[in-house]
């Protein structure tokens, strides 16, 4: 709609409608995409979903930065598993975040033995992480025309972040809305899936071959470590993100070998 019409001269658009105009249509999206498991899985839902998909990952000091090297084998390997995805995905972007593990004391920036304390909460959050991931994105959805940003963030099984809940999120995206005059939506279709029924979703959107991609080549392994190889993928075995991986994938399994499993997907 136009704005600000004067007989007879330059009809101009306010601010904020020029400011909401610069977006691309709702079926571009930018996703959070760290190289983990749950990443990994909104990715292809993204490729599934959206006419063109591109791909943010941040380096910020993490002690599993070996997940930063796995990103585009298994970026490149999603696309692949469904030939329609091949060409909606789009540019890669990766940005230097060192800073917040240079201000976080944390066991997931820093050599630490990990703990919980009396809340249940790991030493591994850290705190605003994905408040600045979202907000990061937002920049250059902005920039890029963007207007769907979408991230693995789960109020299910999880390790109890706050940034990961839904409240958290609804409002941070009211606060991104406001904040760059523009309707950004935020997408978080693992938001109340457990680790099982997010390996379910991923055998819906890309069957047998996308479960083994995502199985072998995401990294969730808080230490870093790929050299031990488990059912479900690699890591330690022993820390909060193996633990939930590892039981969700027992719990697919369970449901992949059940008789009640539609005959068609077993």
């Amino acid at each position: 709609m136009l704005h600000g019409t004067v007989p007879g001269c330059l009809t101009l658009l306010r601010p904020q409608a020029a400011m909401t105009a610069l977006l691309a249509p709702s079926d571009h999206a930018l996703v959070l995409f760290s190289g983990g498991q749950d990443s990994a899985t909104c990715l292809a839902w993204a490729l599934e979903h959206f006419a063109h998909v591109e791909t943010l990952g941040f380096d910020y000091g993490q002690r599993h930065r070996i997940e930063l090297e796995m990103r585009a084998p298994l970026r490149e390997a999603i696309a692949q598993t469904r030939p329609h995805w091949v060409s909606r995905l789009g540019e890669d972007h990766r940005i230097d975040l060192s800073v917040l593990g240079q201000i976080s004391d944390t066991a997931l920036t820093q050599a630490r033995t990990i703990e919980f304390d009396a809340q249940g909460l790991p030493n591994t959050f850290v705190p605003g992480r994905n408040l600045l991931f979202f907000t990061f994105a937002a920049t250059i959805a902005w920039r890029r025309g963007l207007r769907v940003l979408v991230g693995g963030m789960c109020e299910t099984d999880y390790s109890g972040y706050p940034d990961c809940r839904d409240d958290t999120l609804k409002a941070l995206q009211v606060t991104l809305g406001l904040g760059m005059a523009t309707r950004f939506r935020l997408e978080t279709p693992l938001m109340w899936l457990d680790k099982a029924a997010t390996w379910q979703l991923t055998e819906s959107l890309g069957g047998a071959e996308l479960v083994e991609v995502i199985r072998s080549l995401s990294h969730s392994c808080y230490l870093g470590e790929r050299s031990q190889s488990h059912a479900w993928g690699s890591g330690c075995g022993a820390c909060p993100a193996c633990d939930l991986r590892a039981r969700g994938w027992l719990r697919y399994q369970d449901l992949v070998a059940s008789p009640l499993r539609p005959s068609a997907l077993r």
